[in-house]
């Protein structure tokens, strides 16, 4: 049987919140060992096929869907766990546009601005990040976006735990992003 093109789950807790992607191997793990609480998804993501049970004469068989819940409370509160950085995550959550001149580039047009730059003390984080062009960053230099009098287009912000997981750019099918999509903030640059 041909691997599916969208190999992983959507792992979320019992309330609905995004916790992990998992293999398809493990979710059929949960679903056999009856730890999901609840599935979503239009149509199984793989059918997973095992031996022949002896006393039935049939084969194992299970359908996994593209989104599972898992039972009992999770280990942390993911609300408090501030998503992981990266560039291409950096450029997915300003949708390729310079935070300066607004023109829309392709990722290797793009750089990670710090509004405060590192050299003055700025931190490497998503609210002192922004995507600027090759120009509008070798304008800016070392100085604040006022200091340079090139003020933001927009704001930086931390993308919340539904954000990340589309901005992570994985291969999803399209009613997993629906469902995390329509999970989004209000004022999401994501919409």
């Amino acid at each position: 049987m041909p691997r599916p093109t969208h190999s992983h789950v959507l792992q979320l807790d019992i309330q609905g919140t995004p916790q992990a992607w998992i293999s398809l191997e493990q979710a059929a793990v949960q679903l056999a060992l009856g730890s999901v609480a609840w599935t979503q998804g239009d149509r199984p993501l793989a059918v997973l096929r095992g031996g022949i049970n002896v006393a039935s004469g049939c084969q194992s068989r299970i359908e996994v869907p593209p989104i599972v819940a898992l039972l009992g409370r999770p280990r942390i509160n993911l609300f408090d766990v501030v998503p992981a950085f990266g560039r291409a995550k950096l450029f997915r959550r300003d949708r390729h546009t310079c935070a300066y001149c607004g023109e829309v580039f392709a990722d290797a047009d793009l750089t990670c601005e710090h509004i405060v730059p590192l050299s003055r003390g700025g931190a490497w984080s998503w609210m002192n990040l922004v995507a600027a062009c090759r120009a509008c960053n070798a304008r800016k230099a070392a100085r604040t976006p006022d200091e340079a009098r090139m003020p933001l287009l927009f704001a930086p912000y931390v993308p919340s735990r539904f954000e990340d997981f589309l901005l992570q750019g994985r291969a999803i099918r399209a009613d997993v992003h629906d469902w995390l999509r329509a999970r989004l903030p209000k004022g999401s640059r994501l919409h």
